[in-house]
């Protein structure tokens, strides 16, 4: 196994209007520090977006899922964002671990009350931690702390964060699902490179092959204990 103790975490979720953005930022700054930097977070939002159009965009984002080591999703709303919902998918098609959180106190889905809040196909993958916390009753207890706005988001991101590195710790520990050892898992990879299409192969290939490039990702992964 890997000596290196940080692992990369790729942070999906809404990211269209200023809330969204600065809660992923904070957040993910306060996951970093709470974890003592064990893990960094990749957020779609800092990646660059000007001029490479929606596919582009898009393949950047699925690249960034395959090759961060965990993943990390934000499962608000009263309809899951579906953007997040195809990157959660494709990361358990990759056997990546991954931590859902949702702090949106409201229920949603078809599940029963006290099963997941959103649409059953998203639900029972392996290798997954999931944390329903309600969001409004955290921030009024760390209002209730006192401090400026600044001060009360600090406290608020830092306990959510708290609560996102103890599953990351938890489901890094998991077994992989993914059989065939490194070979099974670059044919894997190599064949969700294909399936999503589009610009994908060319951007995970970058200068050399595409066969170089997974296996470069997947025994980064196994190194890491992250894949047999």
């Amino acid at each position: 196994m890997s000596d290196d103790p940080s692992y990369t975490v790729y942070f999906a979720g809404p990211l269209f209007d200023q809330k969204d953005l600065a809660g992923n930022a904070l957040l993910g700054s306060q996951i970093h520090e709470q974890s003592g930097g064990r893990y960094q977070c990749i957020l779609p939002q800092d990646l660059e977006q000007r001029g490479i159009g929606p596919m582009g965009i898009r393949d950047q984002d699925l690249k960034a899922v395959m090759e961060c080591d965990l993943a990390l999703f934000n499962f608000d709303g009263s309809e899951l964002d579906s953007g997040t919902v195809v990157e959660y998918v494709y990361a358990k098609m990759l056997d990546i671990p991954a931590v859902i959180l949702r702090t949106d106190f409201r229920h949603g889905g078809d599940q029963r009350p006290d099963m997941d809040p959103w649409n059953l196909m998203v639900s029972f993958f392996p290798r997954t931690r999931i944390r329903h916390l309600n969001g409004m009753s955290w921030y009024q207890q760390s209002l209730g702390e006192g401090g400026d706005a600044a001060a009360v988001a600090a406290r608020y991101h830092r306990r959510i964060a708290g609560e996102v590195v103890k599953l990351l710790d938890e489901v890094r520990g998991d077994t992989p699902v993914m059989e065939g050892g490194p070979a099974g898992a670059e044919c894997a990879y190599r064949w969700a490179v294909l399936l999503a299409g589009g610009g994908l192969p060319a951007a995970v290939s970058g200068d050399g092959s595409l066969d170089a490039a997974v296996q470069g990702i997947v025994s980064r992964k196994s190194a890491r204990g992250l894949l047999h």
